[in-house]
């Protein structure tokens, strides 16, 4: 069963590990590849002239097709050291939510250091990914982040594209709790993050960062839920945010503290059109209760002060947090949410997890009264060490729900 589990998650890249993962001759695998005898040199110049001297060469086995996704679907790639670095692991399968609809989802994930030497750095990982749906949706992105010079800086970047032909409810969450309101939209939508955080003292860094988001509604059905502002849509951000981050693993932790806080300001002397400020908070905590089990919690928090358009609004719902709620719906100018997950390792690389949550949109005090409930349960399966891949099914207000194919924790 598990190998037959293993099998499906990564038939997409079979025929990439195929080729991916036949190791060099150099590598530790000489159980499963000889290493090749270099030919004997010729004996011509010797006194031994007379002497005849055979070359000798022995060829390393084939390794079949079933042997190289084996040793590619490994929690070591197939790697005897157990090591992970400097290796691209693809991987790919089907995925479903209420927005998208079927889909097929391609992921390319790498942990890296740019400097072997550098003993004090992290591991640098960065993320590239395809998904496309029956529902004529397409994202392209890329995401992750480089440590670099012993750990004294961390460049964190986020970058994509995307075709999206979805629902909007209107702004407010009276209007997005409104079945009536729900109306077809397509948008193009690219953004572009990156933030360079300088370690000032220990685990706490502080840096510069800039946005640029672009969206296009070409098409809504009822114009008139965008309140009179514009389809096109480009911001121009730039700002200063800090973190400190005392996870011992910074895509599957089982202890630590992350805080983040961060300020971009969207000024008219950008060529903003709408000018806003927002103010983003994290904050995540991690704690093994017992043998296999880990707490982790996250609260979160979006607030934008100034006069944001529809398109830069606070969104709930993703595949990070309130899972299950359809991206967009409720959408305002401030939000809040509130999970806590329950990870548990069931047997060799299996695992489940529970969640639940809390969140809620809101644009002044008055209007914070109504939250929204979120809970959910996941499978994980161990595609290497601390490398999780995860399908979670989440559930909302009103039977909302949807599921979501992802690599490593939703946080």
């Amino acid at each position: 069963m598990s190998r037959f589990i293993i099998t499906l998650i990564a038939l997409t890249a079979s025929v990439i590990a195929l080729n991916a993962t036949s190791p060099p001759i150099s590598s530790n695998n000489s159980e499963e590849l000889a290493e090749a005898l270099q030919p004997s040199p010729l004996a011509s110049d010797s006194i031994m002239a007379n002497t005849t001297v055979a070359d000798t060469v022995t060829k390393a086995p084939k390794v079949g097709f079933w042997k190289s996704l084996k040793n590619y679907l490994s929690l070591d790639g197939g790697d005897k050291k157990g090591s992970d670095l400097n290796k691209v692991h693809v991987l790919g399968g089907p995925f479903y939510d209420n927005q998208a609809g079927f889909g097929i989802a391609l992921m390319a994930a790498s942990n890296f250091k740019f400097n072997q030497r550098d003993t004090l750095s992290q591991p640098s990982f960065s993320q590239l990914y395809f998904n496309i749906s029956t529902k004529k949706f397409w994202k392209l992105g890329m995401y992750g982040s480089l440590f670099l010079n012993a750990n004294k800086w961390r460049i964190n970047y986020d970058m994509s594209y995307e075709n999206m032909p979805s629902y909007f409810y209107g702004i407010g969450y009276e209007k997005g709790n409104d079945d009536a309101n729900k109306t077809m939209q397509h948008k193009h939508i690219g953004l572009f993050h990156v933030e360079a955080l300088m370690r000032i003292t220990g685990r706490f860094r502080v840096g510069p960062a800039i946005r640029w988001n672009y969206v296009n509604s070409d098409t809504i059905s009822r114009p008139e839920l965008l309140e009179g502002q514009d389809r096109i849509l480009r911001n121009y951000g730039i700002g200063l945010v800090a973190e400190f981050d005392s996870r011992d693993n910074l895509k599957d932790a089982y202890s630590g503290w992350y805080l983040y806080g961060g300020v971009i300001t969207r000024p008219k002397f950008l060529w903003n059109t709408y000018a806003f400020t927002t103010l983003e908070l994290r904050a995540r905590h991690y704690r093994q209760v017992w043998k296999g089990g880990v707490i982790a919690g996250d609260l979160y928090g979006l607030f934008n002060f100034g006069n944001p358009s529809w398109a830069m609004m606070s969104l709930l719902g993703n595949s990070n947090r309130m899972r299950g709620y359809y991206q967009g719906r409720y959408r305002d100018k401030h939000m809040i949410n509130l999970q806590v997950e329950l990870r548990q390792h069931v047997w060799r690389r299996h695992g489940i997890t529970l969640w639940a949550g809390v969140g809620n949109v809101f644009h002044d005090g008055d209007s914070f009264g109504h939250l929204l409930p979120n809970f959910g349960i996941g499978y994980r399966f161990a595609f290497r060490r601390r490398t999780n891949i995860r399908l979670d099914f989440g559930i909302g207000k009103s039977g909302q729900n949807g599921f979501v194919f992802n690599i490593n924790e939703a946080f």
